[in-house]
């Protein structure tokens, strides 16, 4: 049917090209499944990395998975074959002790120096050369599911007829180019179905990045700019705002669709562990964040400034200003992140006539701080709430009910005004991550 994994490759990526132009990573599975891999991430102008995952077998029965890990600490297990083998906690211990080592040494040889390629937020694509039993293409999609991914896509060259029912809860999209009735193992469907070693792969790897990278000095070169040159960016700045300069925190992710501007609450300021905690998240889902100072220091003492909410969002305003003159900056999409006063702030700056900002998230805020500015915000707006934070719901819940633009409350159940709790922020974190990359991906020219 194929005559290798490149040319099965190559009309897998045909098959996918309705992806082309969405953001989207393509992952391989080792060792096979890279060079089909590669063929798709060239065909769709994306980038290639492996979908590392490990079995974990059942000590008397390595064949039969027990779960699987992955990369970021992922890890699934089956519940059922545990009953049913009785297997020990101590032993799952070992066995997952131990498949984690080989994980971690096959990541440094594939990537080396490279990062892993951010999933978080992005449709991601796993492709193997083939599925047989499965289990491999199950675990891939789990982990790569609890990566943070927004949408999955399994795509092989060839798999039995019954693959769909076998794996069509794993996946938001499956894809097969063949599924033939006479099927015993995937090598019986290429003419060259050599065995891989870890060489291969990290051949494979190199390539698709020297690829990448000569793409984006080409379009730097042709003048297309990337945003920030294309290149991550981590450092602290400095921002004019009328007389006073504010001190910031910069982080842009290479490729990223937008930057998210953070107005901390009273009493706070860009070092706000909770704050940076949702940056972190939003950073790893390719979005830009901007943590920075609405008050000097001399301004704090004075707590009248900490409720000066018109105050607060002229600095906002600045803030945004200063981040679209930097170059490589003004094609980005512009997103507010507020907590408590500061979210009064960001919906006050997002309503101004000239603002066009792209999506707003409120956490634990006071978005009746407002006022009267409410019906005028255009942005799409998230209000997130703690479900124990009785006062603030209520208050949420009236200034809901005077916007006009589209926009969403998310009681997070059990959380008090802090998020303190066990998994809050957490929660917090992917509520403002889809947000942000839903709204900022249209929003970006």
């Amino acid at each position: 049917m194929f005559a290798d994994r490149r040319t099965a490759g190559r009309q897998l990526g045909d098959r996918l090209r309705h992806l082309r132009g969405q953001d989207v990573v393509v992952l391989g599975l080792p060792r096979g499944g890279v060079p089909v891999a590669a063929e798709v991430a060239e065909a769709l102008g994306a980038p290639l990395d492996v979908c590392l995952v490990r079995k974990l077998g059942v000590p008397a029965q390595p064949e039969l998975g027990m779960g699987a890990i992955g990369e970021d600490g992922v890890r699934v297990i089956s519940q059922e074959v545990l009953r049913e083998t009785r297997v020990p906690p101590e032993a799952l211990a070992r066995v997952e002790e131990r498949e984690r080592r080989e994980l971690n040494r096959r990541a440094t040889r594939y990537r080396g120096e490279r990062p892993p390629v951010a999933v978080a937020g992005r449709t991601v694509v796993v492709v193997d050369d083939g599925v047989a039993t499965g289990s491999t293409a199950r675990a891939a999609c789990r982990t790569v599911r609890a990566r943070g991914a927004a949408r999955t896509v399994l795509a092989v060259p060839v798999a039995p007829p019954d693959w769909t029912e076998r794996l069509g809860g794993e996946a938001d999209e499956l894809v097969c180019l063949d599924t033939p009735r006479a099927f015993f193992a995937v090598g019986q469907f290429y003419a060259d179905f050599a065995q891989l070693d870890d060489a291969d792969v990290v051949a494979c790897l190199r390539r698709a990045a020297q690829a990448e990278d000569h793409s984006r000095g080409t379009r730097r070169a042709s003048g297309s700019h990337e945003p920030f040159g294309g290149s991550p960016v981590d450092r602290d700045v400095e921002i004019a705002a009328a007389a006073v300069r504010l001190r910031g925190r910069l982080t842009v992710p290479a490729d990223a669709a937008g930057i998210v501007l953070f107005a901390h609450g009273s009493g706070s300021g860009r070092n706000s562990p909770r704050n940076r905690f949702v940056a972190a998240g939003l950073n790893r889902a390719g979005l830009g964040t901007l943590l920075f100072d609405l008050l000097t220091e001399d301004e704090e003492r004075d707590r009248a400034n900490v409720f000066d909410i018109g105050l607060l969002a002229a600095r906002l305003a600045h803030a945004t200003a200063w981040l679209r003159a930097q170059q490589g900056a003004e094609r980005l999409a512009v997103g507010y992140f507020g907590a408590s006063t500061g979210a009064a702030a960001a919906l006050w700056a997002a309503a101004e006539p000239d603002a066009h900002v792209a999506a707003v998230v409120s956490r634990g805020g006071r978005p009746d701080l407002a006022g009267a500015r409410l019906p005028a915000v255009t942005a799409p707006t998230l209000l997130v709430v703690g479900g124990a934070d009785r006062t603030v719901l209520d208050l949420n819940r009236r200034a809901q009910a005077r916007l006009r633009c589209e926009n969403r409350l998310a009681v997070v159940p059990g959380a008090t005004h802090l998020f303190e709790e066990p998994g809050a922020l957490e929660a917090v974190t992917d509520l403002a991550r889809q947000w942000f990359t839903d709204h900022m991906a249209a929003a970006h020219v």
